[in-house]
């Protein structure tokens, strides 16, 4: 048999039929073609990209099938054959048993091992003199590997490479690590496939050029599996809903519910938005269900990784009821008990929603169950706008990073300390990326000089020199020591100061933001990992706690907290407020929210599509003026603070500007009289970039922003083995190389790209520009209420609950106002 009966012989001992797809995915491999399947989640991709080397391989060695015995000498059809890359290392440790199997079953001398942050020592040393058939790997790892001589010989058999979750990775400078990382295979291995798998995207044709490169994107090959995958999404509607909701305020009032929702499945994943939301509803299911103690788990990045993959196991092995979790099991880790999914909170996008829900219903034609519990009442509009954005399958772009130096200059470094290279070969290496196809000749030398000596205003300094050339054009790392300090800080995770948690024991549970720490005194007590601690004292970045036996504690914060509405999210937001404006309230989530609708039209109005709505009020507090783009928090801040400054510049001031996902609300000590022309002008994109710069205080924002860049590119050392750096030490020293920069060498190459990823990662400064000029065009509705509307109250209360109040809680004077607007609300509907 050739291998493509063998493949279809395993598939029908264990009852399976391949799917059309994945014979397309087989054909194109064995063709010689690289490509990107995207297929929804649970439908088979790891088995479609694997079979191809595994046809491949039983086709060009017959005197290998069917034995089993390993040779006792590495040849050409044992060597690395299949690197396969994943953003996960859980991930890694799913795929090598999903292969296992097919290997075992059709008796192939290969071997599959993990190279993770989680593989020994001892086994990576082994891996630098002798890699697997099949590596399994992170794009980190991949790194590293490419950093020790030897290159050439450790891949020069390397036949096929898989990157799993590529929709995770290509908006990310992981993804661009990637790609450099796949530049260098193409170059070692010419006859190289490269194969993405991803779930079902906006831009698939773009996201093929990022993974096999621009040049060789019309060759390769975009292979889709049928995406009529049953998705069901319904909502927990509360009995009482409240006219006048904010962020949060439904909290966990509504436990039992979920606890009935949980009871009424085998087992449940609950997805919270946060890792501090997932500590709080873990506390709250166990404090209402004390009897699911070991029945129920909790599952996010800052618990430590003993911890999660205990649960992960629980979960496997069909052991837990419920595991309460953040994005940590968002990708594509196979629970196949899992029946049903809660989402607590909006998704905020359709990706995501579509995401979590596949993590249920894990395999080919089950459907998959998204129950959606609202933490205010307006989320039900978003419950309502993902289901039906989910069924026509509108789905957000993930659009790739260009030209991201910082990475250039980590990726030369790493080249350098392996077998060194080529000054201008690398460079058309390099160009052969979406990444960095565009990149100048300008831009190169400047890298290239910035690895050399640390750019025109470091090279006084010895420990910048970190590659030196060996012969014209050739270069190498400037040390072993530099090579090994190097080594232990490639990547280009982003990741914010952390303190250890550990027991007096030693025992570790996980990590918390400095800043968190840096409040504590000891005998404090916290809640973490699903325990109330008692803090003690902190030591080399290490807190030490105990158990306490008090049942409140406070709840750790992590930075980037809220989730921002997506743009294909809010386009459906608006037409579903566009069709209750004309008293059509499609679904239960919208009959629910009816009331509060028909409440906002009467003392305002409803914004329909083409409609800007803005309401002017006046408290105590002040003037309000609320605008309503529907853009997400991410443009809402940089548009509120824009419209401040341009106020200000009218002589309005001071003025507060608030935002959530669906407006801004501008405060003013002062009556502001503004008409349309007024709004239209301050609503101009014109001079938007010079306003928006002056406005946001961009020079601070790039200066913090700085250090991430600073980290990556080598200047900042945060690890040196046996070392820890505080993130003040951290945040001070590249606040230095700023400020050296700034004064010495202001046409920094990574100045300036401080500066740009602020506009567009802070700001999403493309998409306030789009939608700036789109805000004009439309026809202008100015309400001037009486008090504030059902879609103002949010907004007010956003920012009193940022505030410190003397004589009473945020919460109490939230609560206050919204029952005197109750009140007020009850009066106006019992008017004839």
């Amino acid at each position: 048999m050739n291998g493509l009966d063998q493949v279809l012989h395993y598939f029908q001992a264990n009852g399976r039929t391949p799917f059309e797809f994945q014979l397309e995915t087989w054909r194109q491999y064995c063709a010689g073609n690289s490509g990107l399947l995207q297929a929804p989640t649970g439908m088979g991709k790891t088995l479609a990209a694997a079979m191809g080397p595994v046809m491949e391989w039983l086709d060009k060695c017959p005197a290998n099938k069917g034995k089993q015995a390993k040779p006792k000498k590495r040849n050409d059809s044992t060597a690395l054959t299949l690197l396969w890359i994943t953003p996960l290392r859980a991930l890694a440790a799913d795929t090598a048993e999903s292969l296992q199997p097919v290997i075992d079953a059709l008796q192939l001398p290969w071997t599959i091992e993990l190279r993770t942050a989680d593989t020994s020592a001892s086994v990576r040393k082994k891996q630098r003199d002798r890699l697997p058939t099949v590596l399994i790997t992170t794009p980190e790892s991949l790194s590293l590997l490419l950093s020790y001589p030897g290159t050439v010989e450790r891949f020069r058999h390397l036949h096929s490479v898989v990157v799993d979750e590529w929709h995770e990775l290509i908006a990310s400078k992981r993804g661009v690590q990637t790609e450099l990382g796949l530049a260098r295979l193409r170059k070692l291995c010419p006859a190289l496939r490269i194969w993405g798998l991803s779930a079902t995207i906006a831009n698939p044709a773009q996201s093929l050029a990022a993974l096999v490169g621009p040049g060789n994107a019309l060759r390769a090959k975009i292979v889709s599996a049928p995406d009529d995958k049953s998705i069901l999404i319904q909502s927990i509607l509360p009995e009482k809903i409240e006219r006048f909701p904010w962020a949060g305020h439904l909290g966990t009032r509504m436990v039992a519910d979920v606890i009935r929702q949980i009871e009424s499945a085998r087992t449940t994943l609950v997805f919270t938005n946060t890792r501090s939301q997932s500590e709080l509803w873990f506390r709250a299911l166990l404090q209402a269900r004390p009897d699911w103690i070991g029945l129920i788990g909790l599952h996010h990045g800052s618990i430590d990784r003993k911890i999660r993959h205990a649960v992960e196991n629980l979960l496997r092995q069909d052991k837990l009821k419920a595991a309460i979790c953040t994005s940590s099991l968002d990708l594509g880790v196979d629970f196949w008990p899992v029946d049903q999914v809660i989402q607590i909170g909006s998704p905020k996008s359709v990706a995501r929603a579509m995401q979590r829900a596949g993590r249920s219903g894990h395999q080919p034609g089950a459907a998959s169950r998204l129950v959606c519990l609202p933490t205010q009442a307006f989320e039900l509009i978003e419950f309502s706008a993902a289901r039906h954005a989910v069924e026509v399958r509108n789905l957000e772009s993930r659009d790739p990073i260009r030209v991201a130096l910082d990475v250039l200059a980590q990726h030369l470094i790493t080249l350098a300390a392996g077998d060194g290279f080529d000054a201008t070969e690398l460079l058309n290496e390099v160009r052969t990326t979406y990444a960095y196809a565009d990149l100048t000749d300008q831009q190169w030398q400047w890298v290239l000089d910035f690895a050399h000596r640390g750019g025109a205003s470091l090279q006084a300094y010895p420990r910048f020199r970190r590659i030196e050339e060996t012969a014209p054009g050739k270069w190498a790392v400037a040390s072993d020591a530099l090579a090994k300090a190097h080594r232990t800080n490639i990547g280009t995770i982003a990741s914010d100061g952390s303190v250890a948690i550990e027991f007096l024991s030693g025992r570790r549970l996980g990590s918390v933001e400095e800043s968190f720490v840096a409040k504590m005194k000891p005998g404090d007590t916290f809640i973490f990992a699903g325990r109330t601690l008692e803090f003690r004292r902190v030591h080399d970045m290490v807190a030490h706690v105990r158990l306490s036996k008090s049942k409140s504690g406070a709840i750790p914060r992590w930075m980037g907290g809220r989730l921002p509405l997506s743009e294909s999210l809010a386009i459906e937001v608006c037409h579903r407020l566009d069709q209750a404006a004309g008293g059509i309230y499609a679904d239960a989530e919208m009959q629910k929210i009816k009331p509060i609708l028909e409440l906002q039209a009467k003392w305002s109005a409803i914004p329909r599509l083409g409609e800007m709505l803005i309401e002017s009020s006046t408290t105590r507090d002040g003037h309000h003026h609320y605008i309503y783009p529907f853009l997400g928090r991410l443009v809402h801040e940089g548009l509120g603070a824009l419209l401040a400054f341009r106020l200000g510049l009218r002589g309005f001031k001071p003025i507060t500007a608030t935002f959530n996902d669906y407006g801004i609300e501008l405060l003013s000590p002062t009556p502001m009289e503004l008409v349309e022309d007024d709004y239209r002008s301050i609503l101009s994109p014109q001079s938007l970039l010079h306003d928006i710069l002056a406005a946001l205080n961009s020079g601070e924002l790039a200066r913090r922003h700085f250090r991430e860049i600073a980290r990556i590119a080598g200047l900042l050392v945060p690890a040196r083995p046996g070392g820890h750096k505080s993130t003040r030490q951290l945040q001070a020293s590249s606040g230095l190389f700023y400020d050296v920069f700034a004064e010495f060498d202001p046409e920094n190459l990574l100045l300036i790209q401080a500066r740009t990823e602020v506009l567009e990662r802070h700001m999403e400064f493309a998409r306030l520009k789009s939608a700036l000029q789109h805000m004009i065009e439309k026809r202008f509705i100015l309400m001037q209420t009486k008090r504030l509307s059902p879609l103002a109250f949010p907004l007010w209360a956003e920012r009193i609950a940022s505030q410190q109040l003397r004589f009473e809680s945020a919460n109490q004077r939230i609560e206050r106002l919204a029952q005197q607007l109750e009140r007020a609300a009850v009066e106006t509907l019992s008017e004839k």
